[in-house]
Formats: structure tokens, sequence, C-alpha cells
């Protein structure tokens, strides 16, 4: 009579048989692991060492470790900027970025790609007034320090130059939130320079007039 591990012996009890070597020793694990939409069934000891690699306190401070910085970075950044812009990005080269990044900062504007989550706990905890623009799909920041108009002008110009790569989302001026449309007019202000020579011009015009005034009046009191 056969038993559920071989024939029995003559006491009637049911010795196992040994597998025989190359025979897997190791029972499948009844529950599948998920990996990248299909399942994948893996031995009981492998899901042991999966489960105590992925859950290791070690690779997860290293993480915390990393945001950290970055909140750091960003906070330190931000907390003497003039000026910020929220910007979307998509389909932009390795070279077209750090042409662009370069550029900005020539101008006197950082820019730095972060991800959302940490952004937003920057964001809060500096308090700037208004309510907080959307930020849809990969978000980077550019600031400035010195021009309140710099960042956005530099990103409008950039957008200009790689159109549909770059989006402006809103932004931070005068320590309130502006949406798109109100960031955008900003970049269109003219540089500080620009805006100091139309001053001047405003100004000197009026007395201009005047002293060719003055003078045609002399010249005539003179005949």
């Amino acid at each position: 009579m056969v038993g559920e591990y071989g024939p029995k012996t003559a006491s009637g009890s049911s010795k196992e048989q040994k597998p025989g070597r190359g025979t897997n020793h190791i029972k499948e694990s009844a529950e599948p692991i998920p990996a990248h939409g299909f399942s994948l069934t893996v031995p009981a000891c492998a899901r042991i060492v999966f489960r105590f690699v992925v859950q290791t306190p070690h690779i997860m401070a290293i993480t915390k470790a990393k945001k950290e910085d970055i909140v750091a970075k960003l906070t330190d950044s931000l907390k003497d900027a003039v000026s910020v812009v929220f910007v979307n990005f998509k389909g932009l080269s390795v070279s077209d970025t750090s042409a662009m990044r370069k550029s900005l900062k020539q101008e006197g504007v950082g820019y730095y790609v972060a991800k959302k989550t940490l952004v937003k706990r920057v964001l809060e905890n500096a308090g700037y007034e208004g309510d907080m623009p959307s930020m849809e799909g990969e978000l980077a920041l550019a600031w400035s320090a010195d021009d309140a108009t710099a960042a956005a002008r530099g990103i409008y110009d950039a957008g200009k130059a790689h159109k549909d790569a770059l989006t402006i989302r809103g932004g931070i001026f005068e320590n309130r939130y502006l949406d798109a449309a109100g960031m955008t007019a900003i970049a269109t202000i003219p540089p500080v320079p620009v805006l100091r020579g139309m001053f001047v011009n405003v100004i000197n015009s009026p007395i201009q007039g005047l002293v060719i005034a003055l003078d045609q009046f002399a010249q005539k009191q003179a005949a």
C-alpha cells in the first residue's frame, strides 16, 4: 500500500523518501510578491531576505537625512529671495538644462529641482500670504535675492527658447503668492538698469524742454 511519502514498511509506518540531488528543498511561499504589475512567487527564505532589505532602518535613515538636507537648502536659499518662480519642466535635455542654469546664475538667479512634497513643506513653514498655486508635473524653483524681476524674466525667456519645455506655474512676489498670470506679468517688466534709464529720461524730458524754452526766450530778449 502506498502512503503519502512512499510505500509503507512492514511495521505499517511510512518512511519518507529523501529528495535526490538537485531537488528543490525550499517550499514556495503561498503569497506572491507583486513586481511591476505582475505576481512573482519566490521561495520563503528569499521573502525573508527581501523583507529584511526593504525594512532595514539604516536605509530609511539615509533617505530621511537626504530629505532634511534638501529642506534645509531650500529654506536657506528662499529666506533672502525677493521673488520666487514655480517652474514646470518636461522634455528638457541635460545639456539644455545646464546651459539654462548657467545663464540664470549669471543673472543672479538660482535654480533647483525638488520633490513637490518637500517644496510645499518649506513654503508652508515660511508663511507666505495668499493661496499657494497649483503645482502640477515636475517642479523646479527659480529665485533671486537682488532683482525681483530677474527670476521670472529668466524663466520666461528660457521658455521662449525651449517652447513647451518650461512653463511658469506661479510664484512669490513681495512675500505673497501669485498665480501663473501674475508671475508672467512680472517677467515682462524690463531689468532694473533699463527701468532706471527710462526713469531718468522721464525726469529729464521736462527739464530739457524748459532749458530750450528759456534759451529761446533769452535769445529773443537779446534781439
